[in-house]
This record gives structure tokens, C-alpha cells and sequence, in this order.
């Protein structure tokens, strides 16, 4: 049906699990993504550290010369889910100024070079799409740069690490310490032998830094994030959790803030913090994300699925790929970049939220007093304070722990209260302290 239409080139970089999905979903649902696109797309090559055989591709399409793959002149676009940042950074550059459409997966890369690749795209007048960077088959940048685009988007929270989700959830279910959730989730494959860009919190980061510049159209690096794990989240935090009615997710923040003078900035954050049971993104568990997407007119919209693995993400960089064919064969481009607004990015020190503090102090007369007199000192009130056991040791309570849980304030404030409450011989130590999102008191 399409013997005279010209075929569409296609270079893959990359042969791992992403990798190997998108050749065959390429290779399978040929005749499909045939008729989607209006042209047959054909394989040239497939871009890998070291030529063997037996990678489920034949021999022939494998190379190791990656220049070589992205300035052919029979390939039109190159799919990039090799990373991470370097070598990916230059064969994506190199491609888009050969005059190739990209589509990429490597969420580390654009959280840094976002404007870089952008620029390079814009001046080759060809498509860079990175759909799968974030929470991989979910559908969420799409939305963002194209059906949202008549609407001005205020909000872009979610849940979009598997990795602390699955531990947060077994903490939660089953009230095992976080070093046990751990094991079970590298037993399980869902942690990486280093689970360190996961538990930190800095794959959320990069995620955070996509949205937030798509969404404000506004470049947002992973610099300007901030950002705080999961490691030390304990069980006691998540006792308190239940009793507030919450639960604990690691979540990623990007909105827009106005203050007193009508002056826009953005905001984008991600840490563990408390979330009421009520709310929609309390109830994703196991190694599913969730992104919930405010908008002025448009309301609240939610985003929910898989958000890694190899067969979800390769679902959405075929769904990039069709788009990317498609445009070159109707001779049109995609949404470019845009970041016209330049809005500044609001320090976390004046970003405003309510604040779980949990501490362990000296079990005596006065105390209590003692402690709400530092609050009150910056400003930051307390909504709640309350006894919540006692640690003992041969039988003598030598601490009380206690859990303050404070209205709206600045994290500037919050911080300078802690450190005073730590400087106290009263406090033995502040054990954590996490944010309460979703709640407006």
C-alpha cells in the first residue's frame, strides 16, 4: 500500500530495555504505524557501545560509530535512549545539526541542556520530542505543550519515581524501616544497584525541571530545583502520617507563585512530604506515577500509570516517533520551545507550605512552653503539638517525642526555627521534618 511512498529512516541509539521495545514494536507494528504516519518507517542502524551478535537485531544494522549513524543521509530521525548526559549530548547535537528530528528519553540530559538542544532543533527547523522523560508512558508533556495550550497552567504536582514510591509504599503497608523497603525493592528490580539518583531525589529533580519549564514556559534546569530525599523517613514518621490522616510520598512540585504585588515566579521542589488520604495522589502505590495538573480554566486533570520500565517508555517514544514521521512526511514541525514568560525562580526560603516537626526532648516540666516560645519567635504558629510516646532506656524515660504540626509558613522561617530548637539542651534531636501538602489550612 505504501511501495511508493518514500520510507521514513530511522536510527536507533541504544539497545537496552527501551531500546530493544522500540525495534520491536518498530519491527512488529510495521503496517500499523505504516498507515498512522502515511510512509513506511525503516530501520538503518542501531547505535551500540560494542558490536556482538545475538542482540536480537541483525548484525548488519549494529554499529559503534555513532557519528557515522546520525549524519547518514537515508536516516531522518534519530532515537536517543541510550544516555545518560555524555555520550547522548553530542550524538543528539550532532543529529539535529545534520538535520535529523530527535526523539529521547534521557530526562538527566534535558534537565541540564534543555536550551541547548532546543536551540540546535530551531535552527536545523526539525523536531526534538521527549515525551518519555517523564513517567514514561503516562502521557503528560504532550497535554502540557499542546492541549493545555490555550489555558494558563498554575500547578504540575506528582508522583513520578517508581523507585521511592515502591519503598514508601512498603513502609507504609507493611511499617518496615526504610533500609528493609530498600532490599525488597532491589530484590524486585525496581532500585538500581546505586538507588542514589532515585532516593536522593535527583531523577525527581530532573523530571521537576521538564514540567516546570514546559509548564511556565519558563527554562527551569535541574539547578535551580530543590530537592531532598527519602533516606530518612522512619516508620514513627509514617505512625504520624496515619494519625494526621496522611500518608508520606516523595513528590515532585512546580507552580506558579504570585505574591502581594502581582510579580510571577516559579517554584519547583521536590521532597517527601505528608499527603491527606483524601487526596488523589495519596492512593498511588507500588511503582506507579501520577502527575495532577492544575490549570485556571481547565480545573484539576490527573495523569496515572506506568512510569518506567522498558516496554511502558518505549510506548511513549513510539508515540514521539509517529509524530516526528508524520510531521516529516506532511513537510510540518512540532510545538517549538517555549519559554517567553522568563519568569524568575522563587528561592525555596520563600516558598510557603505547613510543616510536620518531629523531636525527641528532655521529658520534663516547661518544656512544651519552651518549645512553642521559638516558634512563636519567627512567626511560624503551630496548629498542633502533641506527646507521641517516650524513649527509655533500663527502664527510666530519659525523652519524649513530640510532634508539632504548624499552619502556613515561610521555609526560611521553618529552618531558622529548627536550628534554635536544635541549639536547645531541652532537644535531644529534631528526628525530621517534612512538609503537609495537599491541604490549603
Amino acid at each position: 500500500m505504501f511501495g511508493e511512498e518514500k520510507s521514513v529512516g530511522v536510527a536507533v541509539l541504544g539497545l537496552g530495555n527501551v531500546g530493544s521495545e522500540v525495534v520491536r514494536i518498530i519491527e512488529d507494528s510495521a503496517e500499523d504505524l505504516a498507515a498512522r504516519i502515511g510512509a513506511p518507517l525503516a530501520l538503518r542502524g542501531v547505535g551500540v557501545r560494542r558490536v556482538v551478535a545475538d542482540r536480537g537485531v541483525p548484525v548488519e544494522l549494529l554499529t559503534d560509530n555513532i557519528e557515522e549513524l546520525v549524519s547518514r543521509d537515508d536516516v531522518d530521525i534519530v532515537i536517543e535512549v541510550m544516555g545518560p548526559v555524555e555520550p547522548a549530548r553530542k550524538a543528539i547535537l550532532s543529529a539535529l545539526e545534520n538535520g535529523k528530528s530527535v526523539v529521547t528519553a534521557n530526562k538527566a540530559l534535558l534537565s541540564v541542556s534543555t536550551g541547548e538542544l532546543a536551540q540546535a532543533a530551531e535552527s536545523a527547523h526539525v523536531d526534538l520530542y521527549f515525551e518519555a522523560a517523564v513517567a514514561g508512558a503516562i502521557p503528560v508533556i504532550r497535554p502540557l505543550t499542546q492541549s493545555l495550550a490555550g489555558d494558563t497552567v498554575l500547578r504540575v504536582a506528582g508522583i513520578v519515581n517508581g523507585t521511592t514510591n515502591y519503598i514508601l509504599s512498603q513502609m507504609a503497608s507493611t511499617g518496615v524501616d526504610y533500609e528493609t523497603a530498600l532490599a525488597d525493592a532491589s530484590a524486585l528490580g525496581y532500585a538500581e544497584a546505586d538507588p542514589t539518583a532515585d532516593v536522593e531525589g535527583y531523577d525527581a529533580a530532573a523530571k521537576a525541571a521538564i514540567l516546570a519549564s514546559i509548564a511556565f514556559h519558563t527554562r527551569v534546569t535541574a539547578d535551580d530545583v530543590y530537592r531532598e530525599g527519602i533516606t530518612k523517613i522512619t516508620p514513627a514518621d509514617f505512625a504520624s502520617a496515619k494519625a494526621l490522616g496522611c500518608t508520606i510520598k516523595l513528590l515532585s512540585i512546580c507552580e506558579r507563585v504570585t505574591d502581594d504585588e502581582g510579580q510571577q515566579r516559579v517554584s519547583a521542589r521536590v521532597y517527601p512530604a505528608l499527603v491527606p488520604l483524601k487526596h488523589p495522589l495519596a492512593a498511588v502505590n507500588g511503582a506507579f506515577n501520577a502527575v495532577v495538573v492544575e490549570a485556571k480554566a481547565a480545573g484539576r486533570l490527573m495523569f496515572y500509570g506506568q512510569g518506567a520500565g522498558g516496554a511502558p517508555t518505549a510506548s511513549a517514544v513510539t508515540g514521539d516517533l509517529v509524530m516526528a514521521a508524520r510531521n516529516r512526511v506532511m513537510r510540518s514541525r512540532g510545538p517549538r520551545e517555549s519559554r517567553y514568560a522568563k519568569l524568575p525562580v522563587l528561592p525555596i526560603g520563600m516558598v510557603s507550605t505547613r510543616y510536620y516537626v518531629n523531636m525527641y526532648v528532655a521529658d520534663e516540666p516547661g518544656v512544651l512552653s519552651l518549645l512553642a516560645a521559638e516558634f512563636a519567635k519567627r512567626d511560624v504558629s503551630i496548629a498542633e503539638m502533641r506527646q507521641e510516646g517516650v524513649a527509655d532506656e533500663g527502664g527510666q524515660r530519659v525523652a519524649a517525642r513530640i510532634v508539632v504540626i504548624t499552619h502556613r509558613a515561610t521555609d526560611a522561617a521553618l529552618s531558622e526555627t529548627v536550628a534554635a530548637l536544635e541549639g536547645l539542651d531541652a532537644v535531644h534531636r529534631v528526628a525530621s521534618v517534612l512538609r503537609l501538602e495537599g491541604n490549603s489550612e
